[in-house]
């Protein structure tokens, strides 16, 4: 019970951070680019209208968008799941890396060199959806798919879902239900805290606020190394312990073999 009480609080606390940057992340991007950056739901819808219209070069831009955040998650997992038996976190760190550069080159390169012309402004929409989308795969692949922190849209639903199951008695005592309920609703509060605190800076800051965003994700990936290690320590603990017993047990077995002999 303990165990699984400190799993849901780790996952917590990761699911309110991760969510927290994808907050600030979209909506610095809404206010410098009027455009959203942490889901691909609306891009699709303009994927489609731009179809309806005709507007090659504008489909192109729509489908880039779209294939650059699916290309960012898909590199995410396909890292973690080629290398999650030789070093977890150094699956972990790479992605997060990334996003990182995205991010900051983002920044330097809005706060130095924009010139806000349309194509610029399509290029930096495309780092950013790139950057979400590796930080989508990773944290939906790290938690066996049962976190994702860049959109809402799911997440309000099954929220609401939840929240109906529990006004049921029989199944309100569900530990799993309750569990499920409070680490949705942490995800959709980190995420409104990360936009909040964004919408604050963006307005003095402007670019530079992606450059923010980038060192809390430096603070992300400490406290991912310290939660690997942990784990790990952990794990290491457990065994040698398992090692102890099991060796005491096989000589407490061969003493009473001998004078039994």
């Amino acid at each position: 019970m303990i165990k699984e009480r400190n799993r849901l609080n780790d996952k917590i606390k990761f699911g309110m951070m991760y969510a927290g940057t994808a907050g600030m992340v979209n909506v610095s991007s809404l206010v410098l680019f009027f455009s959203f950056t942490s889901n691909v739901t609306g891009h699709y819808a303009i994927l489609a209208n731009e179809i309806a219209n005709g507007n090659l070069f504008k489909i192109l831009i729509a489908f880039l968008w779209i294939l650059l955040y699916f290309a960012g998650s898909f590199f995410s997992h396909f890292l973690i799941r080629s290398g999650a038996s030789s070093n977890t976190y150094l699956t972990h760190a790479v992605p997060m890396f990334v996003e990182i550069i995205c991010l900051v080159s983002v920044g330097l390169y809005g706060h130095y060199l924009y010139a806000e012309t349309l194509i610029e402004t399509e290029l930096l929409v495309a780092a950013l959806l790139f950057a979400m989308g590796l930080q989508n795969g990773l944290t939906a692949s790290i938690t066996s798919f049962s976190l994702k922190t860049t959109h809402l849209t799911g997440l309000t639903t099954d929220l609401a879902i939840h929240l109906s199951m529990l006004y049921k008695k029989n199944i309100r005592n569900k530990e799993a239900i309750r569990s499920k309920f409070k680490l949705m609703l942490s995800i959709a509060v980190g995420y409104l805290i990360g936009g909040a605190i964004a919408g604050k800076i963006v307005h003095y800051a402007h670019f530079m606020v992606f450059i923010y965003i980038a060192v809390a994700m430096v603070g992300l990936m400490i406290y991912d190394w310290s939660r690997t290690f942990s784990i790990k320590e952990m794990v290491r603990r457990e065994r040698a312990a398992q090692k102890e017993l099991f060796e005491k047990t096989a000589n407490a077995e061969l003493l009473g073999k001998k004078y039994a002999g």
